[in-house]
């Protein structure tokens, strides 16, 4: 479990990382190519967590084997691994990769609405959400009659309600602030 949660950890820091230089997709598929690499050559794998190798010789190698195959972020991400004895993830933070970010950089948004929407502005509202969070979304429909009347827009953990429930909520909250005298 804790390798797990290294490996989440590493994954998510070196996407945050190599996402300044290169897109998703690309990261994406370096990653693959790498592991492809990594299964079709075991003994660079067994070299590269051999104890008696010295860090020294293990990042030279790293170096000569992937310079011009691989980004120089990767090849930093993967001496990082090496410089903390952490190469052994190696498999799992590309598996971690591979699964959490194969969609490139659509993020599921869910539309919550009390009623049925014209499609004209259901695309305004995609239109308005891709363009605030810079990134293509994927978009679910939920009619909840809850609302009572407006909007609910959920894009991975950010909520944007503008749905007459939460209007009346608020209010009602207000009202018990208030002292009458």
């Amino acid at each position: 479990m804790k390798e797990k949660i290294l490996a989440k950890r590493y994954a998510e820091a070196y996407v945050s990382f190599a996402r300044e230089g290169q897109s998703i997709a690309k990261i994406v598929e370096e990653i693959k190519d790498l592991k492809t690499i990594l299964r079709n050559n075991p003994q660079v794998k067994d070299f590269v967590e051999n104890p008696e190798i010295t860090l020294t010789e293990k990042t030279a190698f790293m170096e000569d084997v992937l310079d011009g195959h691989f980004s120089k972020e990767l090849r930093q991400f993967l001496t990082l691994l090496l410089s903390k004895r952490r190469i052994e993830l190696t498999t799992e933070i590309i598996d971690y990769i591979r699964i959490h970010y194969s969609h490139a950089e659509a993020l599921d948004a869910l539309i919550k609405t009390s009623y049925p929407l014209d499609l004209e502005l259901i695309q305004r509202i995609e239109n308005k959400l891709e363009k605030r969070f810079k990134r293509k979304l994927n978009f679910y429909l939920d009619l909840d009659a809850s609302l009572l009347g407006g909007v609910q827009a959920m894009v991975g953990n950010t909520v944007i309600d503008g749905s007459v429930r939460r209007r009346l909520d608020e209010l009602k909250e207000r009202l018990k602030t208030i002292r009458i005298s």
